[in-house]
């Protein structure tokens, strides 16, 4: 018996596989485990203030890697795990990188679903980039220079904090955020409600267009770099691709690129890697330096 399509031309199992980022490697397990490793040595390597809190939550907290001098911009990392999984102690790959090169870093913790919802996981996240910009003098790097990214959902939510009302919401600058980062992300969340993910998110209709990227601006330009793997699904591809379309077309300078070679879960690795062409935009973005590629 032929299925109908649920979503665009896609069957219910075809699009399943298209929001299955592991459908595109061999063992996901791989991955993870490089993660929790690198960001193992990071602490060991790099100082770093560990379990910041920046609410009264238990999961609201961050790991703070301080550059070696002061006044230095920041980058804020995300991470991803589709709202469900993993935390900031698999998040902090990439701080040698960014310390090596003259910036401060942050991984960023947040609660997960099911036992939080995702307007509470955008408002953790948009409360840390608050906390961080009134705290910036005691933890010693530049408040006007801070900037986000993140991976897959963590791209998500590096997009939705970006596109904050911090003046209305906060009394902050509406430019809190000098440049975003979305690596593999996603941004209309009306398919990830068709699917396996929704299982303990429970998005609605209106939940989902709520929360979704594509349909939402920064209230000021701000630069946008999005980037995906080669070896992702079309789906993946589609949503950056449209994301940085409706971003750029608002007047948010945007850099847009695939990483040839890379897949959806080694390609954040290359963050802060001024070898590649992703470390490379990263920062040119925050401004600290790296060979050319």
């Amino acid at each position: 018996m032929t299925q109908s399509p649920v979503y665009r031309s896609f069957t219910h199992a075809e699009l399943e596989r298209e929001y299955s980022p592991s459908s595109c490697v061999a063992d996901i397990n791989i991955f993870l485990q490089e993660y929790a490793e690198r960001s193992r040595l990071a602490r060991q390597t790099c100082a770093v203030q560990a379990d910041l809190s920046y609410g009264a939550g238990p999961e609201e907290t961050l790991d703070f890697f301080p550059a070696a001098s002061a006044n230095a911009s920041v980058e804020v990392f995300i991470h991803g795990g589709y709202w469900q999984a993993l935390s900031k102690n698999e998040a902090s790959f990439a701080a040698p990188d960014f310390v090596r090169a003259g910036a401060a870093f942050v991984a960023l913790n947040y609660a997960l679903a099911p036992q939080v919802n995702l307007a509470e996981i955008v408002r953790q996240c948009r409360a840390a980039l608050a906390w961080l910009y009134q705290n910036a003098a005691s933890l010693g790097f530049d408040r006007e220079r801070i900037f986000v990214s993140g991976s897959s959902a963590g791209a998500h939510l590096a997009a939705m904090v970006t596109a904050t009302n911090w003046q209305h919401d906060y009394g902050l600058p509406n430019d809190l955020i000098k440049g975003c980062a979305a690596v593999s992300g996603v941004f209309d969340l009306a398919p990830i409600r068709l699917t396996y993910v929704n299982a303990p998110l429970h998005l609605d209709a209106e939940s989902a267009r709520r929360h979704s990227p594509l349909f939402l601006r920064p209230c000021v330009a701000t630069p946008l770099i999005v980037c995906w793997g080669e070896n992702e699904t079309a789906e993946f591809k589609r949503q950056s691709r449209e994301f940085a379309a409706a971003w750029g077309n608002a007047g948010n300078p945007c850099e847009v690129f695939e990483l040839a070679g890379y897949n959806h879960f080694d390609v954040i690795c290359k963050l802060g890697d001024p070898a590649t062409r992703l470390g490379q935009a990263v920062r040119r973005q925050i401004g600290i330096q790296g060979e050319m590629i």
